[in-house]
C-alpha cells in the first residue's frame, strides 16, 4: 500500500512542473533525484520514462512503475551492473535527506518539513504516510522501515 494517494501526487506533480507547461521534463525529473540523493543518469532515466516529458497520467503511472512494483528500475541497475550496493546507498542518502536531526529516524515533523523544503506538497497527513510503514508502531521510520517503503 502507497503512502502517496492521487491527490498527493498531483500535487508532487503540480510542484515539479516548474514552468508551468503542464508536463514534468526530464530536467525537473533529475532535479527531484538530484534533490532526494538518488544517482541516476539521465540516459537511464529518459529509458524509464520513454519521453522527454510526462502529463499528469503519463507521472501516476511512473510513480506506480518506481514506487508500487518495486522499484524495478534501481533493483535491474544493480542486478545488471552486479553491484548489489547502489540501491542501498541511494536509499541511505535519500534517509539522510528526510533525517533532519541524524537521529536514525524519520518523524512525521521531519518528513513535513522535508517535502516542504523540496517543494513537493503544501498539505501532507506526515502521521498517515509513516504508519503505513511503521512496523514497530513506534511513530517513527528507521532506514529498515524507510527501505520497505521505497521499494514496496
Amino acid at each position: 500500500m502507497s503512502p502517496l494517494n492521487t491527490i498527493h501526487l498531483c500535487q508532487i506533480f503540480k510542484n515539479l512542473d516548474k514552468n508551468g507547461d503542464g508536463l514534468v521534463s526530464i530536467d525537473e525529473l533529475m532535479w527531484l533525484l538530484e534533490r532526494i540523493g538518488v544517482q541516476c543518469r539521465r540516459d537511464e532515466l529518459e529509458l524509464l520514462v520513454g519521453d522527454k516529458a510526462l502529463d499528469t497520467t503519463d507521472f501516476l503511472f511512473f510513480y506506480e512503475t518506481l514506487v508500487i512494483k518495486g522499484n524495478n528500475f534501481y533493483q535491474e541497475k544493480c542486478k545488471v551492473e552486479g553491484e548489489d550496493q547502489i540501491l542501498e546507498s541511494d536509499l541511505r542518502k535519500a534517509f539522510r535527506v528526510f533525517d533532519l536531526n541524524d537521529d536514525g529516524f524519520i518523524s512525521s515533523e521531519e518528513l513535513q518539513i522535508a517535502l516542504s523544503r523540496l517543494g513537493l506538497w503544501d498539505e501532507q497527513d506526515c502521521e498517515h504516510m509513516i504508519g503505513v510503514y511503521d512496523t514497530n508502531k513506534d511513530g517513527l521510520l528507521d532506514f529498515e522501515e524507510f527501505k520497505d517503503m521505497m521499494c514496496a
